[in-house]
């Protein structure tokens, strides 16, 4: 008889990443805990409320609920109930982009006074290199018998519930045991395992993020040079991918933001001596994309006797989510240089500041569309929305509304 009451508790389990793959498991039959110290998203949880946006989160939480196989808590005992012991906390990075490897650690450190032995730990978010192998040699000095494996988190934002049960997961692990039992949890979501060292894992997860950033910062790059010249880059992106499939894969421009692209491409970059040109320029034209069409716009107005509204304040289209978001670099850049920055966005609850869309299109001169959020194709179907546009200039620059991206 198994000595633990739960089958998995996840650490760090009511955010974007753990509580989608707690609900995931706990529909897949395991029995699942989410441990989280945020006593209002565990509330919310307990409640059959999803803290954030996701599709299908809803309903796939209201049945986890109601089998009775999934429940929320702030208490750390709980991890000692568990076989299993999913850990959501990543590698962040300072302000100067260091990377602290040994913030995973001390989250363990946290809860080492519930390890037990016969677990099995798994990390799950995005870290340093070498950072599981740290964590195994920490959690062995403790003297506890516990498997250590790292496997990488691989779904977007808004795609969870498809993407966990849809894409190949990664498996690695400290010993060949760790592995196996990491296969065997990740086997209840899809049959699709692949399995690799843990510092191959760990550079999976970095460089995935890295070649995503970096596509963007090459469409972003393209961007430019063609609106230096008046010309539109999405007729010329077009052209190119039209039946031709080795050009399908170029991006539209816009921001490329998040809480994981500009950090993963800084820790590959500190990885390797800081030795990775490639990804700082990357860096460079993602973060500057702001910058280039306030400057743009400078060009054109004297912004400050203007109002400017941007429309769209999440880091990306349908979502919720504002870390990292690049439309907040926009507004701090604009209250330096315009009269006034409005700012609204039909998902985000969490900024107060922000106001409803017909206010910011009645009150700004210049419209600027900060995420793509499909409700602001309005703009041009709904007649009293594209009235109160007007003639006045909108700034697209992720060609929602299908005029071009010309600034």
């Amino acid at each position: 008889m198994s000595a633990f009451t739960h089958d998995v508790v996840v650490v760090g389990g009511c955010g974007h990443v753990g509580l989608p793959l707690g609900i995931a498991l706990a529909n897949q039959g395991l029995s699942v805990t989410a441990y989280d110290i945020a006593q209002s998203a565990v509330d919310m949880v307990s409640s059959g409320r999803m803290p954030f946006e996701e599709p299908d989160g809803p309903s796939m939480l209201a049945k986890a609920l109601e089998s009775r196989r999934f429940s929320a808590t702030t208490d750390p005992a709980v991890t000692e109930t568990a076989e299993v012991l999913l850990v959501i906390i990543g590698t962040p990075v300072d302000e100067h982009l260091n990377p602290d490897p040994d913030a995973v650690r001390r989250a363990i450190v946290e809860i080492a006074d519930h390890l037990r032995d016969g677990q099995l730990l798994v990390l799950r978010s995005t870290v340093y290199p070498g950072v599981t192998r740290l964590v195994a040699r920490y959690v062995a000095g403790l003297g506890h018998d516990i498997d250590v494996a790292f496997c990488p988190e691989r779904i977007a934002e808004g795609k969870a519930f498809t993407e966990l049960y849809t894409l190949p997961q990664i498996v690695s692990g400290c010993t060949p045991r760790a592995v196996e039992r990491a296969r065997a949890l990740f086997s209840a979501l899809t049959d699709q395992i692949v399995e690799v060292e843990p510092e191959e894992a760990e550079l999976a997860k970095l460089f995935t993020n890295s070649w995503r950033y970096i596509k963007f910062a090459a469409a972003n790059q393209f961007y430019m040079i063609a609106n230096n010249y008046g010309l539109d880059y999405e007729r010329v992106r077009e052209a190119i991918r039209f039946d031709y499939p080795r050009a399908a894969d170029l991006p539209g421009a816009g921001f490329a933001a998040g809480p994981c692209l500009f950090k993963d491409t800084a820790q590959i970059a500190a990885f390797n001596s800081n030795n990775f040109p490639l990804g700082n320029a990357s860096m460079l034209v993602n973060e500057g994309l702001p910058l280039y069409l306030v400057s743009r716009l400078e060009a054109r107005f004297d912004l400050s006797r203007l109002t400017v509204g941007i429309a769209g304040m999440a880091f990306k289209g349908e979502s919720d989510d504002i870390r990292s978001s690049l439309s907040y670099k926009l507004r701090r850049i604009l209250r330096f240089k315009a009269a006034e920055v409005l700012c609204s966005d039909p998902h985000v609850t969490v900024d107060p500041s922000l106001e409803p869309l017909e206010s910011l299109l009645e009150r700004s001169d210049i419209i600027i569309i900060g995420a793509p959020h499909e409700a602001f194709t309005a703009l041009v179907s709904d007649p009293e929305l594209a009235a109160a546009v007007g003639d006045k200039p909108v700034i697209d620059v992720w060609n929602l509304l299908g005029k071009g991206v010309v600034v």
